[in-house]
């Protein structure tokens, strides 16, 4: 079997573990090879592919891929970049096998979620369309957690501990201020369309009147009068109010409460600030001293109390790719497998690309309280394991270490340069 160059790439949003998977990838690489020549990773994603930037990982010691597992963020650039329809811009394609072939890569492994998990299919599909053989894994990255076919998504355990651990830290200041200062407190989280960031705020409180008292998902139509409702029954029952409110919160005519009017690189609509304009109700219908915070990249890049089970899971999926690829499999990507709730057991399962691109899964309805404002035991038995655990990352002089990568691209080969 002729040894081929792998090439591995890191797609959307990052996470506070995307880059275990990258650990993943390259360390079991390395184990293979008579397989596996070098690791090129993308500089910027696909973007990289297609600019032919490759970033040599071969050049970096194991020491640095090690330190990956406990580094934030996207150790080699990542993009919102989908490629087209074949129809639609067949040079995009026809550059990719240029650059592909170019460097001898016979394997891809792209690490993403649902758009880039369509990237993956696609790309998978040039081995019958153009008559060129590669080997395409994709590798499944997503603090949203809305991944079809994979009980959880690597990214969502340590953003959900964070949520969950900001909520309840939170709530003990406003708590402790109510009776002379702010009564209503807002935290606007992520999740576009599926409410699993918001839900983990939910982890802070168990009891009655425990916060958060108010939980807003995408999949629950917003009701305005409802809400402020809930809001001042809260500040008289309880002397404060806590609202945990995913981004993607929604009117019932599926109108975004924090709609800019505006699109993203992938065209989704973006979003401009929920928190701030639930404040804005709570203050011209109530009156009541209010403050709000957007929990943002704050929560996605907090390494510093990521799950212990997710950095294990983010490895994992990485890790399971490339023993997929040599084993010949193709258009693929690892899952995790819930096998036993208590004790939490997992293992690593596959789905088809063809039925994971473009997909989202949202909360089941069953996961939220009737009164659309709290999460169920069903919920908090689906999501208790996910934040379990400590990994912390070593620290100097009271700053976590992080990985220290040359990053040195591989010399081009192509004459010919691509416009974005």
């Amino acid at each position: 079997m002729a040894i081929k160059n792998a090439f591995y790439a890191q797609s959307g949003g990052v996470t506070a573990v995307i880059n275990a998977s990258a650990c993943g990838v390259i360390q079991t690489a390395r184990k293979y090879p008579d397989q596996i020549g070098k690791v090129y990773a993308g500089r910027n994603g696909i973007i990289g592919a297609l600019k032919e930037e490759l970033i040599d990982t071969s050049l970096e010691s194991d020491d640095a891929i090690q330190a990956l597992i406990h580094t934030p963020g996207g150790a080699f650039g990542s993009c919102r970049y989908k490629l087209k329809n074949f129809s639609e811009n067949q040079r995009e394609y026809e550059r990719l096998i240029e650059v592909f072939r170019a460097h001898d890569i016979g394997y891809f492994f792209y690490n993403g979620g649902g758009d880039s998990q369509d990237t993956a299919y696609k790309v998978s599909q040039l081995a019958d369309r153009m008559g060129y053989p590669i080997t395409c894994i994709g590798v499944p990255k997503t603090v949203d957690n809305d991944l079809p076919f994979t009980d959880c998504c690597p990214g969502f355990g340590s953003v959900a501990k964070y949520i969950a651990t900001s909520t309840l830290e939170a709530s003990l200041d406003i708590k402790s201020m109510c009776e002379t200062s702010t009564k209503v407190f807002i935290l606007e989280v992520m999740g576009r369309h599926a409410g699993w960031i918001a839900a983990a705020g939910g982890l802070a409180g168990q009891a009655e009147g425990e916060p958060p008292h108010i939980i807003l998902f995408p999949e629950i139509p917003f009701n305005r009068d409802k809400f402020l409702e809930r809001v001042d029954q809260c500040v008289k029952d309880y002397g404060y109010c806590v609202v945990v409110a995913s981004e993607g919160a929604q009117y019932e005519d599926g109108r975004f409460v924090a709609d800019a009017g505006a699109k993203d690189a992938f065209g989704h609509t973006q979003l401009g600030g929920v928190a701030p304009a639930l404040a804005n109700m709570v203050k011209q219908a109530l009156g009541h001293k209010y403050h709000w915070a957007v929990a943002d990249y704050l929560q996605r890049a907090a390494r510093h109390i990521a799950s212990a089970t997710d950095v294990e899971q983010a490895y994992a999926v990485g890790k399971a790719a490339v023993e997929m690829a040599l084993a010949g499999k193709q258009a693929l990507m690892p899952t995790i497998v819930r096998d036993q709730a208590k004790p939490y057991r997992w293992s690593i399962g596959e789905a088809n690309l063809s039925e994971v691109a473009n997909q989202e899964k949202k909360m089941p309805i069953h996961y939220i309280t009737d009164n659309g404002f709290g999460i169920t035991q069903d919920c908090r038995d689906y999501l208790q394991p996910l934040i379990a655990g400590e990994n912390f990352p070593p620290f100097d002089d009271g700053l976590p270490r992080v990985a220290k990568l040359k990053n040195q691209l591989a010399e081009k080969k192509l004459r010919t340069e691509f416009e974005l």
